[in-house]
């Protein structure tokens, strides 16, 4: 068994092609999609992304696994306690120590465990490439490690390889000379002015106001994105910024196809 887990952070069903999006952000997602399995009612049960990728890693509800927060007292696993051994006990393992011990071989190209400090995260993988900007990467610098890997072991049989690119994130950083591949194309139809100035005029972070989390964004440093949302235009931007880095990286996802098809 060959499995190549591909892990776009930040990435919302509704605007992949595959499920119903006006937009084609996704053709090499959509054509895997068209093969497979799709899941239709599939919910996340803990988050923002620490919290999340505790529970999908751990098997465990937040509540469980003590990790329901970014910070605080809440965003670290719970201690095992007395029962401790020389090496924690099986109820502390990870589905990727569980792939070990089903035969395959977990590799994992991913900043995640140090943009959150979640070095547990680093537990049951044999190879662990961090590319080292915590989570401010762009796909090209970590995909080429990828598919270099792919190029000396792709004919192996019995490996996991985790592919994890952080491009809808925001700030949306996908290089200019990428373009601007929905300029001009229609977004959501219930979206009117109105609905703007309501979101603009209520405050919060990541509102419409605070869309940096600590006021607005700098624009000269982050072009893609806009300062705020004040109107149809701002939100044009905001939505082409995340659209355009959901296509880049699933243009370099073509690129892990194409090396596993070569």
């Amino acid at each position: 068994m060959r499995v190549l887990f591909y892990d776009i952070d930040t990435l919302r069903a509704d605007h992949l092609g595959c499920y119903g999006y006006c937009r084609d952000t996704s053709p090499n997602i959509d054509r895997i999609a068209a093969e497979g399995v799709r899941f239709e009612h599939c919910y996340v049960s803990d988050a923002p992304c620490l919290p999340s990728r505790a529970s999908l890693y751990t098997g465990r509800f937040g509540i469980h696994s003590g990790v329901v927060n970014h910070g605080g007292l809440a965003a670290d696993l719970r201690l095992q306690g007395r029962e401790r051994a020389f090496r924690h006990g099986p109820a502390r393992n990870s589905w990727i120590a569980a792939l070990r011990q089903a035969g395959l071989r977990p590799v994992s190209f991913s900043p995640f465990a140090e943009r959150h400090s979640a070095w547990w995260f680093y537990h049951g993988w044999l190879e662990m490439h961090n590319p080292g900007s915590g989570g401010m990467e762009i796909a090209p610098q970590v995909v080429p490690g990828a598919l270099r890997w792919l190029d000396a072991h792709a004919k192996e049989d019995n490996w996991f390889l985790h592919v994890n690119v952080w491009d809808p994130h925001t700030p949306y950083r996908t290089p200019l000379d990428f373009g601007d591949p929905f300029q001009g194309q229609p977004f959501d139809e219930w979206l009117t002015e109105d609905q703007i100035r309501k979101h603009f005029e209520g405050y919060g972070p990541h509102s419409a106001q605070d869309l940096g989390d600590m006021g607005p964004y700098d624009t000269a440093r982050w072009p893609r994105i806009p300062a705020q949302i004040t109107c149809l235009d701002d939100y044009a931007r905001w939505i082409n910024g995340y659209d355009t880095g959901i296509r880049y990286a699933d243009h370099h996802f073509g690129l892990l196809l194409a090396e596993l098809e070569r």
